[in-house]
């Protein structure tokens, strides 16, 4: 009887072994702090940092766009929380924006971020910022992608006189 309780517990801890080496493959983390939020995200138990978040939005606020983004990264390493990616693209919104023409590779990269939170929303967030025009991902979508489109109306000299939003 002993005999047989030592196979299965070799069994079993073989095949635990092997669920880690696997899950470590798929989800390729560079450090122990990576390994820590996706362990958290597979259980569950992934929160966005609160305090990094806030930093970020003060950032935001003061037009700090570049600074404003990293500490949403920090906030939200696993890219798993929708507002943050929300505030992620608007930033890259913000900081790509210009009066005469729009950085492209500054909105293709909001794009992705919008995308994202609305993947992880399912397109329901609603951001009740009063300092924002634009309150949810998909109206922040269709900014980034006109301002990616390229047309006659570019050569528009009235668009000097649009406003950011």
């Amino acid at each position: 009887m002993r005999r047989e309780w030592v196979q299965i517990i070799g069994i079993v801890w073989t095949l635990l072994y092997a669920a880690i080496i696997i899950w470590l493959y798929a989800a390729r983390p560079q450090n122990l702090g990576e390994v820590a939020t996706s362990a958290s995200v597979a259980v569950g138990t992934y929160k966005v940092d609160e305090g990094h978040f806030r930093s970020g939005l003060e950032l935001f606020r003061r037009e700090q766009y570049r600074a404003a983004r990293e500490e949403w990264r920090l906030a939200d390493p696993a890219e798993r929380d929708a507002r943050t990616q929300f505030y992620i693209a608007y930033a890259f919104y913000r900081e790509g924006w210009g009066r005469l023409y729009s950085d492209d590779e500054l909105f293709r990269r909001g794009l992705e971020a919008v995308n994202r939170a609305i993947e992880l929303s399912g397109g329901a967030l609603r951001i009740e910022d009063p300092d924002l025009k634009i309150h949810t991902p998909v109206e922040l979508k269709v900014e980034l992608e006109e301002g990616l489109r390229r047309d006659w109306s570019d050569l528009n000299p009235l668009k000097v006189l649009r406003e950011r939003k």
